[in-house]
């Protein structure tokens, strides 16, 4: 049985994070830290500094045997807690087992057709999520990672032969922007798009574009040289950076124009990706 693991959300229902109607499933704390976060209470586990506590309106938070408890049952889900927060975490997290997740996520069926796990970075659970996703197979519920692809998947063969895909995002190509941006290179996703691409478990590639801080065209041809032959089969998502949620240095950074978008989607167009969709 695994351990139990922190969740930071889950939403039952959502159109966005691959094929159908699917159960989005949010695990606390990342490997890496972009500048561009839109979810930056996502990245690390709460230090139990007791701020969040005095700073909450609805006192559904308080402090035992050292670390920060959450009533949800009092929460009204202001967001003050996620504000005050200086440690890019938050108190609003639950310690879920596989099987606790599955009964929860098993009664959204059946007008959901899988889940997706996402961050945070999934990926720093392999194990739970091999347990989850032996338990959504076994019921008929499709299975996908979202993953910034930092941690090797050549690694974990069991986990990725029980998934449908991953959902890999490309932050940067060049080594440089990719260490600007997160702080580490980007040497390991390069690896797994490769092996991604060749094992038919590349779901979707992910670009985020932004103005003057990644190199979202090199990423584009990058990837297709990459992926080679197989680009025609390849999924290709490029998304506008928007400044939702972002805080520190890029919090009031510009989204790139239309005009430039459709600059990348037509050399990626250009280039033979199967699908190609801007967001």
């Amino acid at each position: 049985m695994s351990a139990h693991v922190p969740v930071n959300n889950v939403i039952p229902f959502s159109l966005v994070d691959g094929p159908g109607a699917r159960c989005s499933i949010f695990l606390q704390g990342c490997n890496i830290h972009c500048v561009y976060c839109h979810n930056p209470e996502t990245q690390r586990l709460c230090v139990a500094c007791g701020e969040c506590v005095r700073a909450c309106p609805a006192h559904a938070l308080a402090i035992d045997a050292g670390a920060v408890t959450w009533d949800a049952d009092a929460c009204c889900a202001c967001d003050t807690c996620i504000g005050t927060c200086r440690h890019r975490s938050s108190p609003r997290i639950r310690h879920l087992s596989a099987e606790e997740l599955f009964a929860e996520v098993r009664g959204y069926m059946p007008f959901i057709r899988g889940i997706t796990t996402s961050g945070g970075e999934c990926m720093l659970y392999p194990e739970f999520l091999r347990e989850l996703f032996a338990l959504c197979k076994g019921v008929g519920l499709g299975r996908l990672i979202d993953s910034n692809g930092t941690v090797d998947f050549a690694r974990h063969e069991e986990l990725l032969s029980l998934a449908d895909g991953v959902m890999l995002d490309v932050k940067a190509w060049d080594d440089d922007w990719f260490v600007r941006l997160t702080g580490t290179d980007g040497v390991t996703v390069r690896k797994n798009l490769a092996q991604l691409s060749v094992a038919g478990k590349l779901a979707e590639v992910r670009v985020i574009v932004t103005e003057g801080r990644n190199d979202p065209e090199d990423a584009v041809r990058g990837i297709a040289a990459t992926v080679g032959s197989r680009v025609g089969s390849t999924r290709l998502r490029l998304m506008r950076f928007r400044r939702f949620g972002v805080r520190g240095e890029m919090a009031n950074s510009p989204s790139p124009t239309d005009e430039r978008m459709a600059s990348i989607e037509r050399e990626a167009r250009d280039l033979g990706f199967g699908e190609v969709v801007v967001s």
